[in-house]
């Protein structure tokens, strides 16, 4: 089974970086809504993610089409890296309340993503789909990030950006750096809409 995961290597590069919060205007969207919840269930707030359909036509169906299904639903922060970023999304192993050792090593039952790299820069809030080393094996995985990541430019597919709930982000229960960020009791997105 593949590990869908920012390269270790990058990781490093990024050191303890903190950012301010993004000041991004909400665009065309879509936009998808996470409700966040921590491990006990108790409601932390509301993300809302502006979709980028024209810059990763193909990623950001792929999420609508999952949000819609319910699929994002009660999936776990796997693997949050402070100063870095927020990684969810695996349908397949990642769901609270189960057995998540195997969080991340998964996707969905859809295909896997070409790539779609774009002119995007990855900046505090930026919206990215988690990959193996294959650039072409996106599924459902994104990771946002928490402050500015350049080094990722151009490796990884942009999707949409943060435009509310930057507080909300930032209190996502981080995992330990010396596991690689996982996180042991994980907050959740305890529901996930599309707002057209």
């Amino acid at each position: 089974m593949r590990k869908l995961l920012i390269s270790s290597a990058l990781i490093l590069s990024a050191g303890m970086a903190s950012a301010q919060a993004p000041q991004a205007a909400d665009g065309p969207g879509p936009n998808m809504v996470i409700e966040v919840a921590d491990a006990s269930g108790a409601t932390k707030g509301t993300i809302v993610l502006d979709l980028l359909p024209e810059k990763a036509p193909k990623h950001v169906e792929r999420l609508v089409t999952l949000a819609k299904q319910g699929a994002y639903d009660g999936v776990v922060f796997h693997r949050v890296i402070d100063g870095f970023m927020a990684q969810t999304g695996d349908v397949q192993f990642g769901k609270q309340g189960g057995d998540t050792t195997r969080a991340g090593m998964g996707g969905s039952d859809l295909a896997d993503l070409s790539a779609e790299f774009n002119d995007q820069s990855f900046q505090a809030g930026t919206v990215g789909m988690a990959r193996s080393q294959d650039p072409n094996s996106a599924n459902s995985q994104f990771f946002i990030d928490l402050a500015p990541a350049p080094f990722l430019d151009g490796q990884y597919t942009v999707v949409g950006q943060l435009v509310e709930g930057w507080d909300v982000l930032n209190a996502i229960k981080k995992g330990d750096q010396n596991a690689n960020g996982a996180v042991e009791g994980p907050d959740y997105m305890a529901k996930v809409t599309i707002v057209e």
